[in-house]
């Protein structure tokens, strides 16, 4: 079977399991699967991983071999390295095309080079994973032999690259979506509580939570989350739960917001 059979194969599967795919698990699954596959399609490459920013930091995700981790570490920790300029200042086509980092290579990354050289690989690819996240990553292979990646392997790498980059996309949005479900319950956790103990509706109980939001100069929702982990640990206690809503930093939840919310409570 050819190079382009097999390339042909593996992004039809890739296609099929990214459409498949059901949560963040799945998601997950999928992406290994996609870094698995590219190692075995693009020609010449050994080994390969993810790298993705986290913060400051630039971890290594899915990687097929324990080399590929402790690379990705070695080039987090210098600063420097293939994965990081793909990161930080990807090329114009989003490549960054490793020759040989015992040669003219080694310039560019003078710490990293000798380390990936002793370690026994001297080419590399590194395929930013752009979809506009705020999230950086980029799909990496490495190969033992120098001049190891042809236009070719270039070019299949950077189809999987495309997948991979719609994976983390799908991943990122699956995330977003349960911590937007998990806020939306926490709120209406919070509202519960508020309305049983101020005998307020649902838009009444909403408008103290914003009011408190604003009086404390916290997010809405980590103001329900306090009030819900409040209640809970005075009930845990035996204290009567409905105290949790009486003060918050200092402030008390109700003060600015209760006159008028007991007001409002006063006529239903």
């Amino acid at each position: 079977m050819s190079t382009n059979q097999e390339l042909a194969i593996a992004l039809r599967r890739a296609a099929r399991d990214l459409t498949a795919t059901r949560n963040i698990r799945d998601l997950e699954r999928t992406l290994a699967e996609i870094v698995t596959t590219a190692v075995h399609t693009v020609p010449a490459a050994d080994m390969g991983g993810i790298s993705m920013s986290e913060g400051d930091e630039v971890v290594s995700r899915h990687p097929t071999s324990d080399a590929v981790s402790a690379l990705d570490r070695l080039q987090n920790e210098l600063l420097e390295g293939p994965c990081i300029t793909a990161l930080a200042e990807p090329p114009e086509d989003g490549t960054v095309v490793v020759h040989d980092l015992a040669g003219d290579d080694s310039s560019r990354w003078p710490r990293f080079a000798p380390r990936a050289v002793e370690a026994g690989y001297r080419s590399m690819l590194s395929c930013e994973l752009s979809t506009g996240r705020r999230v950086r990553a980029a799909l990496n292979l490495y190969a033992r032999p120098p001049e190891a990646f042809d236009a070719d392997a270039r070019l299949t790498a950077g189809l999987f690259g495309v997948q991979a980059a719609m994976l983390l996309y799908g991943s990122e949005q699956a995330q977003y979506l349960q911590r937007a479900v998990d806020s939306r319950d926490l709120i209406g956790q919070a509202k519960g509580i508020l309305m049983e103990r101020f005998h307020l509706d649902d838009d009444a109980a909403f408008q103290m939570l914003v009011r408190s939001s604003q009086d404390t100069n916290m997010k809405l929702v980590d103001v329900a989350r306090w009030l819900r982990e409040e209640t809970n640990r005075r009930h845990r206690s035996c204290t009567d739960g409905a105290e949790a809503v009486d003060r918050i930093d200092g402030v008390d939840l109700p003060a600015r917001a209760s006159s008028g919310a007991e007001g409002r409570a006063a006529e239903h």
